[in-house]
């Protein structure tokens, strides 16, 4: 996103875009790819209800924040670009309150990647996650990611409640 200082994301996080729907998709290779052909659009609030439960110490993927929302909504999968855009409008929404914070430094991407595009970029995530005692290595040589070591350890489970 560009020109975050202009922008009301917590009026964004409250646009629900005519969501939550399902949309039936028929591109072949989509349909493959997803396992599946009911895709299911969560509207911005849903991410930031979600990424509010994660507890210290703790950390979920956006991956399983959308396999749970088709889950509940019996779809097969959930759109994947709004879910990142929409990731990144629950962050910075919390980054401009002043109070009531969405600990989104815990959501990360696949494979327990941290997010740039989240407030104060790579730097301020690390700093977020190395002080709640996660480990943040570094892969790459040219194309350099951060990652949380063992993510997958500290992976909190969402269910159905």
């Amino acid at each position: 996103m560009a020109n975050e200082d202009k922008k009301d994301f917590n009026a964004m996080l409250h646009d629900n875009k005519d969501m939550p729907k399902i949309q039936t998709i028929t591109d072949q290779k989509s349909i493959e790819k997803y396992g599946g052909d009911k895709m299911y659009f969560a509207p911005p609030i849903d991410y930031d209800k979600v990424m509010r439960r994660i507890p210290y110490g703790k950390v979920i993927t956006l991956g399983e924040i959308r396999e749970y929302f088709a889950k509940l909504n019996e779809a097969d999968f959930t759109e994947p670009i709004t879910a990142g855009i929409f990731a990144s409008i629950a962050a910075w929404a919390s980054y401009q309150r002043s109070e009531n914070e969405t600990p989104y430094w815990r959501t990360l991407k696949a494979n327990g990647e941290l997010n740039p595009k989240y407030p104060g970029g790579i730097e301020a995530q690390k700093e977020k996650l190395e002080a709640e005692g996660h480990t943040i290595i570094k892969k790459g040589r040219t194309n350099i990611r951060y990652f949380v070591k063992d993510y997958s350890d500290v992976l909190f489970e969402l269910n159905r409640t």
